[in-house]
């Protein structure tokens, strides 16, 4: 079998059903398998997986306390048999029929290509402001279709090109399975899809970007969620890879600036002060938040343990599976 597409899933809501049928529509001249792994989802997101006839389909169901980023990605290779393994997550819809032969061909070009990312678009209701990060985010790797170590010197001292060749997103991704059975995913809270880009980097595998391969998946956080994000983000560079994401508050204080005067230009040019007002008021708070995060996580081992949890989005997620799963007594 050619792809085996993976999609773990926790009450994903109605999405959901509109993801699994874009994938299950793909035009491919090639056979595909669909796994779905539900960490207890009690929205009817299992009913809904059983009820399909499509043979190509099949679902597992984990506690939730067996749940993990790179432990739950792992489980589902082993349980399928495509020579690629393609992840996406339960809100990362397919914009088109073309995106698993997309992402399969550009994997297909070179032996020596271990994981392909594709591009991420907004969803149509997304805020303005976030459909343009993801735009232009995507955009820096149009340059970068192919990507390897062929520069080890700057890689020791670049943390700009170390970033860009460890940059993974298994929100829609594809691995090898050949690459994978030497290299797993490491079982790890957070960047899990990051660490494994470097490991294959630096075991002298290359990396791809399949512009064509495109989903929609945009969040429109509230701005306690984008401190979250944005503190995991940081603390978590900062513990695996060394980076620092926010050097001090006077650094912090001049990027809030820039991308405060970036955003008003933007909201002039595309007129949103009265399309999106409530948009164009928002984005200098969410800069402030998003920045704030930053400087907290890179700080994270410093914070007193309680705050952390409470500033850490994913540990308040993997709580709630915990929490779920006690409620439930102990078992689905």
């Amino acid at each position: 079998m050619k792809a085996s597409v993976i999609i773990p899933t926790k009450n994903p809501g109605s999405r959901f059903r509109e993801v699994l049928t874009a994938v299950l529509s793909q035009s491919t001249c090639f056979d595909y398998e669909v796994l779905v792994i539900d960490s207890g989802s009690t929205d009817g997101t299992q009913e809904y997986v059983e009820g399909h006839v499509d043979p190509r389909i099949r679902l597992h169901c984990i506690d939730p306390d067996s749940f993990g980023h790179g432990r739950t990605r792992n489980l589902g290779v082993s349980m399928t048999f495509g020579q690629f393994a393609v992840f996406i997550t339960h809100d990362a819809m397919p914009a088109n029929e073309h995106w698993l032969a997309n992402m399969v061909a550009t994997a297909d070009s070179d032996p020596q290509i271990a994981g392909v990312f594709g591009r991420h678009i907004a969803y149509r209701d997304a805020d303005p402001f976030t459909a343009r990060e993801l735009k232009m985010h995507f955009a820096g790797f149009d340059a970068w279709p192919l990507m390897s170590l062929d520069d080890p010197e700057r890689y020791a001292r670049d943390q700009g090109y170390r970033q860009v060749l460890h940059f993974f997103s298994d929100n829609n991704a594809l691995i090898r399975r050949s690459v994978w059975e030497i290299f797993p995913y490491p079982d790890v809270d957070f960047a899990e899809d990051q660490i494994w880009a470097q490991k294959i980097i630096e075991a002298g595998y290359k990396k791809a970007y399949a512009r064509d391969a495109i989903v929609m998946h945009s969040h429109d956080y509230s701005l306690f969620e984008r401190l979250q994000r944005s503190f995991d983000e940081a603390y978590a560079f900062r513990r695996l890879f060394g980076y620092v994401l926010c050097s001090g508050l006077r650094s912090m204080l001049l990027s809030w600036l820039a991308l405060t005067r970036r955003d008003i230009d933007f909201a002039m040019r595309d007129k949103l002060w009265r399309s999106h007002t409530r948009a164009v008021l928002r984005a200098p708070f969410d800069n402030f938040m998003r920045l704030a995060g930053h400087y907290l996580g890179s700080r994270g081992d410093r914070l007193p343990d309680g705050l952390r949890r409470r500033l850490s989005r994913d540990m308040q997620v993997m709580l709630g599976l915990r929490t779920a799963r006690a409620r439930s007594g102990g078992t689905y």
